[in-house]
């Protein structure tokens, strides 16, 4: 019996130490990442993505999805998305659903991209949020539902995390012409 209680006090220690050894990789490596230090930071992400980390995962994913410190690879990408979001990460789920919908490491589905981004954006994430109220705009992959599309685009603007540059990326758009831009904002009453 005590072997037992040792064994399993051994093995808890073990997973405790190993997923603070991912935390401490994840943390070195997203500051060399937030400094552009890709390519110092990308061995630390791998690492710690590696031991299950999913905001490592999703790091990741960025740097083979723009070539961040190591060669673009679209379907490394992908995979690495897809690991952080099966861990609910709603970065990763958004990510993920511009893979599927822009058809980069996976076979376009903008279904599949539309159900992703619904998740991202019930998660509250604001890319999601405005990724969402655009499908619904343009019926891209679900109805076009302009109730829907201002619905989401309201939450995209007046999310505390991202709505700002969600807006900004909007007014831009629209100010360098873009109709669809021009039309949401209308949509919602800004300009």
């Amino acid at each position: 019996m005590k072997r037992t209680i040792l064994m399993l006090f051994m093995a808890v220690f073990c997973l405790s130490a190993s997923a603070q050894t991912a935390q401490k990789l994840y943390e070195e490596g997203k500051t060399l990442y937030d400094q552009k230090n890709y390519t110092a930071a990308f061995p630390k992400l791998k690492a710690a993505a590696e031991k299950g980390h999913k905001k490592a995962q999703y790091r990741l994913g960025r740097c083979y999805d723009k070539g961040n410190g190591t060669e673009e690879d679209d379907r490394k990408a992908f995979g690495w998305y897809e690991k952080s979001a099966a861990q609910g990460y709603a970065k990763a789920i958004y990510q993920l659903g511009k893979c599927y919908k822009d058809g980069e490491g996976v076979q376009k589905d903008k279904k599949k991209a539309v159900e992703l981004f619904t998740k991202a954006a019930k998660m509250e994430n604001a890319d999601a949020e405005y990724a969402l109220a655009k499908a619904y705009f343009k019926g891209k992959g679900i109805a076009t539902d302009k109730a829907q599309a201002k619905k989401w685009l309201q939450r995209a603007v007046s999310n505390e995390k991202g709505g700002k540059e969600v807006l900004a990326d909007l007014r831009k758009d629209a100010a360098d012409g873009e109709e669809d831009a021009k039309a949401m904002l209308a949509l919602i009453g800004k300009k």
